[in-house]
């Protein structure tokens, strides 16, 4: 099931944006095994491990990756692979003989995704460093935040996932369609403070034609502007109204019965602060759910501002199966879709090591030598 069916990829485990690639090419069919450690690592986050749901979809083999038994299997599993993903410091990877040079000398086809913050070069490459300083030294996070205040994080989604994971999945796909032609494999340095970069190719280009203010919350797409930007409503909740272009405002207007020199002048910042007011004064006239009965699926471009319990229940959600319950974990469907080669409803995340004889097994390890690994301690 699905377009990946058939793509061979071995993970080394990481956190953060190597998990969440792993889970895309997973879910759209590719055959995902994970190297997990024997004891696994994190960041304080108590949850079961059907919980973990950029972990779902592999089969998971725990290997000590610092003893040469378990670097062997390891490249025995990865001799088979068309992609390897592998979230390490640059260095480390080739000090546990598993570099690009390692893998592919007995790959050659091999296509080996590396995911970093900082990238494999440059004077920060070796850095500790997480999503929130990616994106603070790409210069998205600058333009988050309100007028007036501080720059915030947005969750961990613009560096880890948007400027990692997707760029790393979107490379090792290039690569995968190149390989087609050289039959060669190559390295994909992934790095999240280039993704992030990159995602924010169109506000620099706003900003190089002057029309992006470097102070947060004074421009068009980051709350500046009165008619995109979030409103609480009488009862305490909140909606989204994004009415950019002026007949789409119109129809806002008209449903908040605006003053009609507010629709003549959508675009004048000297109005800006006034309607404002004015939007805030009539959306908290009625409930969020009133207006949801009264706006959703018009052109007045509205949305309810919906919590991780209520977009799973909302009606356009279920009607397109956005979310799925894996083993009781509600959580999103596999994305994107496609029409011929749907994907399979994911399977949970494995238990550390649950596969770890089956994957020896198929790396050609005999029965003995299994036996020897877990008598080592090398594997569980």
């Amino acid at each position: 099931m699905g377009p990946l069916n058939g793509l061979r990829v071995v993970e080394i485990a990481s956190i953060g944006p190597g998990p969440m690639c792993g889970m895309l090419l997973a879910d759209l069919g590719a055959e995902v095994v994970r190297i997990d450690r024997l004891v696994p690592s994190g960041l304080g986050l108590a949850m079961g491990r059907r919980h973990e749901v950029n972990a779902r979809g592999r089969r998971s083999i725990a290997l000590d990756l610092k003893a040469a038994g378990g670097r062997d299997a390891a490249l025995r599993l990865i001799d088979r692979a068309d992609v390897l993903i592998e979230g390490f410091r640059p260095g480390v990877a080739e000090s546990l003989g598993l570099g690009p040079g390692d893998c592919q000398a007995r790959n050659p086809g091999l296509v080996y995704g590396r995911m970093t913050g900082y990238g494999q070069g440059g004077p920060l490459a070796p850095a500790a460093g997480h999503d929130l300083n990616y994106i603070a030294l790409s210069g998205a996070l600058h333009a988050i935040g309100p007028a007036g205040g501080k720059p915030l994080p947005p969750l961990n989604l613009v560096g880890d996932y948007g400027g990692g994971a997707l760029y790393l999945a979107f490379g090792v796909m290039a690569a995968l369609y190149e390989r087609q032609r050289s039959g060669r494999g190559q390295v994909v340095d992934a790095a999240m403070v280039d993704g992030a970069a990159s995602l924010a190719a169109v506000f620099y280009g706003l900003h190089a034609a002057g029309t992006w203010r470097a102070e947060r919350g004074a421009n068009l797409l980051d709350g500046g502007a009165p008619f995109y930007d979030t409103y609480e409503t009488a009862d305490g909740r909140f909606v989204s109204v994004a009415a950019l272009e002026p007949k789409f405002f119109a129809r806002l207007a008209e449903e908040l019965e605006l003053a009609p020199h507010f629709v003549q002048g959508q675009y004048d910042r000297r109005l800006w602060p006034e309607l404002r007011e004015a939007l805030a004064a009539a959306l908290r006239r009625r409930t969020r759910d009133d207006w949801c009965a009264r706006l959703e699926g018009s052109d007045a471009c509205f949305a309810p501002v919906l919590s991780f319990d209520e977009a799973p229940l909302h009606p356009h959600a279920a009607a397109r199966g956005a979310f799925v319950t894996v083993d009781g974990v509600v959580q999103p469907a596999p994305a994107p879709r496609f029409d011929r080669t749907p994907a399979a409803h994911p399977r949970p995340a494995p238990e550390v090591g649950a596969d770890t004889d089956a994957l020896l097994r198929e790396a050609g390890c005999s029965a003995a030598e299994i036996a020897a690994l877990r008598a080592a301690g090398v594997a569980r």
